[in-house]
């Protein structure tokens, strides 16, 4: 969700932060701003705001900067990206908040639940509020304790806020200090050559510095260009480890492609042959997955797994559930992480939890990570950003090694998510009751997944010509059976994220009861169809839909004759065993829903209303 991020060196630190807020612009974000610090103490911050893009807060900046006064600016600086929570996309709404006295600027993530209390206790003070925001608070309760001390003021006022925030404060007071701050929002330190960096997330770093630090909630920061030092609220001197990013700046820019949506389906073949590799042992027949850390013992005594996820990774763990129990035999529930906490589950001793995020920092997953703690289950994180919160706080799990995702819609993340899955199906599998000859079985299909993901991609054109035909649809369907279900599941998810088309999926015997009496001409039903135990009941209900006029757009395996008599469209994936046919086919819908986006003229790779990494619950 909102980005933040914070410069202290001797570069123009305007600039910087520019650049890195254009780098958080994927999370998603309504307004943008800035403050920069002068080089003399006390000489007022410039502050700079704008509703809209970054681009829309570059223009406003060189305005400003273009009208130059006499004060000389700091190599000092901090920037926020907001995504709306408590008002309205405003310009008054963006961040940084200054305090009264414009001593003091903050850019916060997160929501203070207090913030009514806190504001009621201000105004009687004689505080004056611009903006309808919790975060603006934060501000004014650095001023109203500041007594000369920037960090004990910080201190002083975290110990007032309830609820979550990834924190910057600076201060025209002390023009060679940025102060940073975490509680349940990600924050990360980068460690450059005379200069230091803070940022929500690592791609604002990445063009500065590969050596980062994250720090945990209840950290507090005190940077300077040269160094910095951590505390606990307490004060008391924190140490945390320097971790080195493994990717570069050319994986998170477009490479030629018009959108990083695009791009990232196109790597998936890529993603997931770094998935795999190294992790499939045909000799052993099993699965290598080094860090889940749970010996053939420990994997044995599990007789429960249950997953916890959202949206696109929820729908992986689904395909998952289904991998686990015909697999390995073991029972699973996949429960909406947000549900996991409220329903106070029940996990038993031989019990094992699998958080599922792309990011690792998802708010009601982690939530349900740290509610299983306290139940005292067996936890492993499966996340693509190494050093997330999940990962480090689950301690054990497995990286999906896909590279970094832009796109706020997430495509290769669930091909790997799925991908992994199913190493861990097998892996259980034969600390149980799965035999040899059918895990090599199943690892043989698996080596499959780069080339069966090609063989899509390779269809983008045909795919593009049938999106043509549907692009003026308001509604649509999708139905498949077995492991197809979370699979049109989450093709439905991705048409309406990026081309607003309402979508809805469904197992395909559901649809005969209530959504069918909404079918008409105007309504596409997209249907998976492949080669399955399923296949024949699946064709009858597109029978079905034909029959209500509806047309039909069939995603069925290449070579299969017996579909064309039923469907107006087909969309063809290559013959594979039914456990692997939901990456093929949930690229295919990938693409098609792209291709409906971009002849819609949306915005595909940040979609209206919608965040990358969703931090707040």
């Amino acid at each position: 969700m909102c980005g933040i991020i914070g410069y202290a060196g001797n570069k123009n630190a305007a600039n910087v932060v520019i650049s890195g807020l254009k780098r958080l612009e994927y999370r998603g974000y309504d307004s943008a701003g800035i403050a920069q610090v002068s080089a003399t103490a006390g000489q007022p911050l410039l502050l700079v705001k704008a509703a809209g893009k970054v681009a829309e807060l570059e223009g406003q900046l060189g305005k400003q900067l273009d009208n130059p006064t006499d004060q000389q600016a700091s190599g000092l600086a901090i920037g926020h990206t907001r995504w709306a929570t408590h008002g309205e996309p405003t310009t008054e709404n963006a961040h940084p908040h200054l305090s009264q006295d414009g001593n003091f600027a903050i850019a916060h993530n997160g929501i203070i639940e207090n913030y009514l209390t806190l504001r009621s206790k201000l105004t009687q003070k004689g505080y004056e509020f611009i903006s309808e925001t919790d975060s603006e608070v934060i501000a004014h309760l650095i001023q109203d304790v500041y007594e000369g001390d920037l960090q004990a003021a910080v201190m002083t006022t975290l110990g007032q806020l309830e609820g979550t925030y990834g924190l910057i404060v600076v201060s025209s007071l002390h023009p060679d200090t940025l102060i940073a701050a975490r509680n349940g929002s990600p924050v990360v330190i980068g460690i450059g050559q005379g200069e230091t960096l803070i940022a929500s997330d690592i791609s604002a770093l990445i063009s500065h510095t590969k050596r980062v630090v994250y720090l945990d909630d209840g950290d507090v920061v005190t940077v300077s260009k040269d160094s910095f030092d951590i505390t606990s609220l307490k004060n008391v001197p924190v140490s945390r480890d320097a971790t080195e990013i493994d990717w570069n700046v050319e994986e998170i820019e477009k490479g030629g492609f018009d959108h990083f949506m695009l791009k990232e389906i196109y790597e998936q073949p890529t993603a997931l042959t770094n998935s795999l590799r190294g992790r499939l042992d045909l000799k052993g027949a099993t699965a290598k997955l080094s860090g889940m850390q749970l010996g053939p013992s420990d994997l044995a005594h599990i007789d429960r797994i249950t997953i916890a996820a959202c949206g696109t990774s929820m729908y992986a763990g689904m395909v998952g559930k289904y991998l686990f129990e015909d697999f390995a035999s073991i029972p699973t529930d996949v429960v909406q992480a947000a549900e996991f906490r409220d329903r106070n589950p029940i996990m038993q001793r031989d019990s094992m939890m699998l958080a599922i995020s792309q990011s690792g920092e998802t708010a009601d997953t982690l939530a349900a990570v740290r509610e299983g703690v306290r139940k005292g289950a067996t936890i492993l994180g499966l996340c693509n950003v190494v050093g997330s919160t999940i990962a480090r706080e689950t301690g054990r799990g497995v990286y999906l090694h896909a590279g970094p995702e832009i796109s706020v819609a997430s495509t290769k993340a669930f091909t790997c998510q799925v991908a992994v899955l199913a190493m861990m199906s097998v892996l259980l599998g034969r600390t149980h009751r799965m035999s040899a000859e059918s895990a090599n079985r199943v690892i043989s299909e698996l080596t499959r997944l780069p080339e069966l993901a090609q063989a899509v991609i390779d269809q983008e054109d045909k795919i593009a010509k049938i999106a043509e035909k549907y692009a003026h649809i308001e509604h649509a369907f999708f139905i498949g059976r077995g492991y197809l279900f979370p699979a049109v599941m989450e093709g439905a998810l991705k048409l309406k994220e990026i081309s607003y088309v309402h979508a809805e999926g469904y197992h395909a015997a559901e649809l005969k009861h209530g959504p069918i009496a909404l079918l008409t001409k105007d309504i596409p039903v997209i249907v998976a169809v492949p080669e399955s135990s399923g296949k024949a009941k699946t064709i009858a209900n597109m029978q079905e839909c034909r029959a209500r006029k509806a047309p039909v757009l069939a995603i069925a395996t290449a070579g299969d004759t017996d579909i064309h008599a039923h469907s107006d469209d087909i969309i063809e994936i290559p013959r594979c065993e039914e456990f692997v046919a939901p990456i093929p086919v949930v690229i295919a819908e990938q693409l098609f829903a792209y291709h409906m986006a971009r002849l819609r003229g949306c915005e595909i790779d940040q979609p209206r209303n919608l965040a990358k990494s969703v931090t707040v619950e």
